[in-house]
């Protein structure tokens, strides 16, 4: 089983819980309709890895993340995360009406830094992508159409969250193709404040 590191201590998380279209502008990007309430999909285990790689027979486009682990019935560590995703495939099987696994799911398909306990306001949380020194992506807590308490109000309703479980709250604008050699560092910021920073060297 796989494991993500919260402070000093490492956790192994049950699901990673995911959350689609909460960000207006990434809508957009993707020509999708706005939703009237939390898209919700779950990447397994298996599909967490510390090891980035580009797509072999089609791309992988990332998507950058602000990201929380469940701890004790809430929100007790803030971590950025890559959701990846084969983009094509998944338009293929939206076209046909079918579910998302085989481009959502993957083994790999999951990156995250380190987490760290943060017990102050959500509000002042915000994050940025940088590939190869240039920022790709960048967004806050004002953007998010649905706010990271409601997202866990929301699945809580009809899906029990256990301690260790990963929150993943949508990608802001600015997803792109995962190319060999590139450098992805993640960063998670508090108002002015870096609390995270966290690099990735994609393999071919």
């Amino acid at each position: 089983m796989n494991q993500i590191r919260v402070d000093d201590a490492y956790f192994t998380p049950s699901k990673v819980v995911c959350i689609g279209r909460n960000y207006v502008a990434h809508i957009e990007e993707l020509n999708n309709e706005v939703p009237e309430q939390p898209v919700i999909f779950i990447k397994p285990n298996s599909a967490i890895s510390s090891t980035m790689q580009a797509g072999v027979e089609e791309p992988i486009h990332y998507e950058g993340e602000l990201c929380f682990v469940v701890r004790n019935g809430g929100l007790a560590a803030v971590g950025f995360g890559l959701d990846l995703t084969k983009r094509a495939l998944q338009s293929r099987l939206k076209e046909k009406g079918l579910p998302w696994e085989r481009a959502k799911c993957f083994d790999g398909a999951a990156l995250f830094s380190p987490f760290v306990t943060f017990e102050g306001e959500l509000s002042a949380l915000s994050m940025k992508l940088l590939i190869n020194g240039e920022c790709v992506q960048e967004a806050d807590y004002a953007l998010m159409m649905n706010k990271p308490e409601a997202i866990f109000q929301a699945v809580s309703e009809f899906m029990s969250l256990e301690s260790g479980d990963v929150l993943m709250t949508g990608t802001p604008k600015g997803v792109g193709v995962v190319n060999a050699g590139d450098i992805f560092v993640g960063q998670v910021f508090a108002g002015e404040q870096l609390l995270i920073e966290h690099s990735w060297a994609v393999k071919p």
